[in-house]
């Protein structure tokens, strides 16, 4: 257990020194690769269903149709998931067969991959430096690198706002999120021995289960970017990736809120602005994510956005104190840094107490 302590802590220094170079290869590319191969092979055997809508007579049809591509659907999510789960087991497995060094640095790139702080940190800096020079077409090009609304007519508030939108929506996704699962994977042997008094076999799943869980959990937030949409033709094959992602980060992104609430000093302030502008969000977490943010820095996110040329209005997030500034961006990195060392923190001192009560 001190070896999984200690792949968290280099996998946190790791991420934070170096990221996820471009070009080097990901456990998201091989998610991404077995996604795409599973929806064309679903949607050439129904000739893409989601595309066609039913004549009022043949509504049953449709019907088998949507149901069919839910089950689909939820196959490919609990596949990819499990089987992430289970081949960075047996990686790490077999490393540790090796030597118990080569195990370590394993788990530790492979952790390290769940996390995006660093890369949230380069995606700002990509957008923020031909802005900070006043080339607002260069801006607006490295930002449709990162979001997926139009950015061809932005003005420099309006890249702003979507820059500090997707950095906090992707603090919990990217950042809070994977570390809680990690260290839920961390504290399984431990639960599961104070409470059923059963031994946990050495490198066995449970006894290596911390990296697993945050690659598991990566596969399931790769799952709703890549399929859980709304939109055809993934309405349906994608609804279960999307309700399963919604479930899975609803308690660290509460979590994360907590945490920030707290850290600003003002908690009772901004738990009353996100139960006031959060809940009106269609999304049970991005939400709460970014309007957490919004509160502590006086910002407001939110407003109109354009979708391949569909206008949608998105709820207004958190009070306009003042405009939204590279430093107000700058000032987001930063908290979001804060809660993963606290989380960190915290679960060492936990993980040292328990160690001497034992």
């Amino acid at each position: 257990m001190p070896d999984q302590f200690a792949v968290l802590i280099l996998a946190a220094l790791l991420d934070y020194a170096i990221g996820d170079p471009w070009g080097w290869p990901h456990p998201v590319q091989a998610m991404g690769w077995a996604i795409d191969l599973y929806t064309r092979f679903v949607f050439n055997i129904w000739n893409n269903p989601a595309n066609i809508v039913p004549p009022a007579g043949d509504r049953p049809a449709g019907d088998r149709h949507k149901l069919l591509l839910r089950c689909a659907g939820t196959i490919l999510a609990i596949g990819l998931i499990l089987g992430s789960y289970t081949v960075s087991w047996s990686i790490v497995l077999a490393a540790s067969w090796v030597h118990p060094l080569l195990s370590i640095a394993l788990q530790t790139v492979l952790l390290a991959s769940c996390f995006a702080g660093r890369s949230l940190r380069a995606a700002a800096q990509d957008v923020l430096a031909p802005l900070n020079i006043g080339d607002l077409v260069k801006a607006r090009e490295r930002l449709s690198l990162y979001v997926g609304r139009d950015t061809e007519n932005l003005s420099e508030p309006e890249i702003l706002r979507a820059l500090l939108e997707t950095v906090t929506e992707n603090a919990v996704d990217g950042v809070t999120a994977p570390l809680f699962y990690a260290l839920v994977g961390f504290a399984l042997p431990h639960l599961l021995l104070s409470f059923t008094d059963l031994p946990i076999a050495p490198n066995s799943m449970w006894d290596l289960a911390m990296v697993p869980c945050a690659i598991a959990y990566k596969a399931a937030s790769t799952l709703d970017s890549t399929v859980g949409y709304k939109e055809a033709p993934y309405t349906d094959l994608g609804w279960f990736s999307a309700k399963l992602d919604d479930v899975l980060t609803w308690i660290p992104c509460r979590l994360t809120v907590i945490t920030l609430a707290l850290i600003s000093g003002k908690p009772t302030y901004i738990w009353q602005i996100c139960q006031r502008d959060a809940v009106k969000d269609a999304s049970p977490n991005s939400g709460w994510s970014e309007c957490v943010y919004a509160a502590i820095l006086g910002v407001q996110l939110g407003g109109i956005n354009s979708y391949r040329g569909v206008i949608k209005h998105k709820p207004l997030l958190g009070e306009p104190i003042r405009p939204i500034a590279p430093q107000v961006i700058s000032q987001a990195l930063q908290l979001t840094r804060y809660c993963f060392l606290i989380w960190l923190g915290l679960s060492l001192l936990v993980y040292t107490v328990w160690c001497f009560v034992r």
